[in-house]
């Protein structure tokens, strides 16, 4: 076992490595590996040492899964979308075609975080049981559900942020995934005639659902109101949070 190798390679991908073995430096662990060298337990130690590193809590990876879940709503909706022809016009595909990219990526890198934890992609019915049967033929209605199914995520992950603040590196992750869905959802809003932005709950024709709450003006019990700024605005400067919960409810009608 070559452990230099097998060092660089770790920190190539992850040049954090050694925060996350607790301080071990790299001499340190050399020095750790120097007594086992000879035996067969240098292999154990360090397979054992990177485990504890990388191991994620039953809650990470619960949250990892409920985003992943979402990841492939989102990313099977566009790619089903994109199959589809003459659904979105040339024009709109540069769009949607990016967004496509974006939610596989989001997939692929959850599944590679999770691993053999992760959950196995479920079968969709984006007609919601009957409710958009159009939505494969009609481009508004196509264009509805995805403003819905991305700023659901905005709140999705807003939601569940505070469950992963003892895991720096998921948490800036999920942040991460959370800002790209923000924009996703703006540019999907001013492609509907739409501010990018949210005021109030109004819904713009998507389930009530998920901008109920969005209205709120009071975050941390510190009221956003501001004399001589109208109500309205108040509203469009926060993104509230969705429980999952509240996620679940609306996604489920989308669940085969």
């Amino acid at each position: 076992m070559n452990l230099q190798n097998i060092l660089n390679e770790i920190e190539q991908v992850d040049s954090e490595v050694y925060d996350r073995l607790k301080h071990v430096s790299r001499r340190n662990m050399f020095s750790m590996f120097a007594k086992k060298a000879a035996s067969v337990a240098a292999p154990t130690l360090l397979a054992s040492a990177l485990n504890k590193a990388y191991a994620q809590s039953d809650v990470v990876v619960d949250v990892l899964n409920f985003a992943l879940t979402l990841e492939y709503l989102e990313a099977e909706f566009y790619n089903v979308g994109m199959d589809t022809p003459g659904l979105i016009t040339n024009l709109d595909r540069n769009v949607f075609g990016q967004l496509q990219k974006h939610e596989n990526a989001h997939v692929n890198l959850l599944k590679s975080v999770l691993g053999s934890r992760a959950v196995a992609k479920p079968r969709f019915d984006f007609t919601a049981k009957g409710a958009f049967p159009d939505v494969f033929r009609n481009f508004r209605t196509y264009a509805l559900l995805s403003q819905a199914f991305e700023d659901t995520g905005v709140r999705a992950y807003k939601g569940q942020a505070p469950r992963l603040i003892m895991d720096d590196p998921i948490l800036t992750t999920a942040l991460r995934i959370h800002s790209v869905e923000a924009r996703h959802a703006a540019r999907v809003r001013e492609l509907r005639g739409l501010k990018g932005w949210i005021t109030g709950n109004e819904s713009g024709g998507a389930p009530p659902a998920v901008y109920a709450g969005e209205e709120a003006v009071t975050h941390l019990e510190v009221s956003s109101l501001i004399p001589g700024v109208p109500y309205s605005a108040s509203t469009e400067a926060w993104d509230e949070t969705l429980s999952k919960e509240d996620v679940l409810r609306i996604v489920t009608p989308f669940l085969a």
